[in-house]
């Protein structure tokens, strides 16, 4: 039997898109999400509006960890009699030990696989294998796609509102004084991952309707400088805060295509419900042949 080329891994703090899902060529490795004794894995045995409701109803802050080793190597003794390689696009390997995970797995199993660090999460990593796989339709060699992806991780710009300010600080994303800057003082926090993949408090400001506007001023400063074709809204819970946050960006930014999805479990156990981010691609012009179509 030919073997196909590539396989290509993700975990569940990634978006995966309908088109993802129905990939025959993609896997997605699940994070796992801890209330007291009881372990589910994320998007298989509890979905989001499961985690809130449990959340609300017990007042637990759950805990989350990374897929272990052992699973990783397990899909790849499965994937090494159907795929000459895999390439692995995983979290931030600054906020999760994913990334470490899937390269042990791999030599366990004794199969080749490149790794990227996304240095970010959710609708970024989406981007990284959507253009991957642009990449592979072209017969590039799967070291050679890694290399680039890896480059254009760096392309990825965000801003997060949290939805749970409480969920973020006890599950250790921000310091105490950070938490008590928020919490007493009424400050709502502009949080982004940076390019170490790394959460920083990005500006603190007054309300979250200042906060939007920050934002989109972040949006239009980027713009100003490089190629944007599209912008996620990852929201928690919070479709129609989403909407309006959209109509907002396409009245700013009629050639920009929107995108509204939902942050997965394992990222709303940490930012909590009502999260609100904005993600996009800092693309230059000269590379418009890795752009992607925009969804309206």
């Amino acid at each position: 039997m030919t073997k196909k080329k590539i396989a290509w891994i993700t975990d569940s703090t990634a978006f995966i898109t309908d088109e993802l899902s129905n990939h025959p060529d993609v896997y997605v490795i699940p994070l796992s999400i801890t209330f007291g004794e009881e372990t589910f894995e994320d998007g298989v045995e509890l979905n989001t509006d499961q985690l809130y409701a449990r959340i609300r109803s017990q007042k637990e802050i759950p805990k989350t960890s990374q897929p272990s080793a052992g699973r990783f190597a397990e899909l790849f003794e499965q994937l090494k009699d159907k795929y000459e390689s895999a390439i692995a696009v995983h979290v931030s390997g600054k906020l999760s030990g994913t990334l470490n995970s899937c390269l042990a797995g791999a030599e366990l199993a004794g199969f080749p696989v490149e790794t990227v660090d996304s240095k970010s999460m959710s609708y970024a990593i989406t981007t990284l294998i959507n253009k991957g796989q642009m990449l592979s339709d072209n017969e590039m060699p799967y070291t050679k796609i890694a290399e680039i992806l890896q480059e254009e991780a760096d392309k990825s710009e965000n801003y997060i509102l949290l939805g749970n300010l409480e969920q973020f600080y006890k599950g250790g994303r921000m310091s105490g004084t950070q938490y008590l800057l928020g919490s007493i003082l009424k400050i709502k926090p502009i949080i982004r991952i940076n390019r170490n993949g790394e959460f920083e408090l990005f500006d603190k400001v007054r309300s979250e309707k200042k906060a939007v506007k920050r934002m989109l001023e972040l949006l239009g400063e980027s713009y100003k400088k490089n190629a944007i074709l599209q912008v996620q809204i990852m929201h928690g819970n919070v479709h129609t805060k989403a909407e309006e946050l959209a109509k907002e960006i396409k009245t700013i930014f009629p050639s920009i295509g929107i995108f509204i999805g939902e942050i997965s479990s394992t990222i709303a156990a940490h930012a909590g419900e009502g999260t609100v981010a904005i993600l996009w691609q800092n693309e230059q012009y000269e590379t418009s042949s890795l752009l992607l179509p925009v969804n309206l």
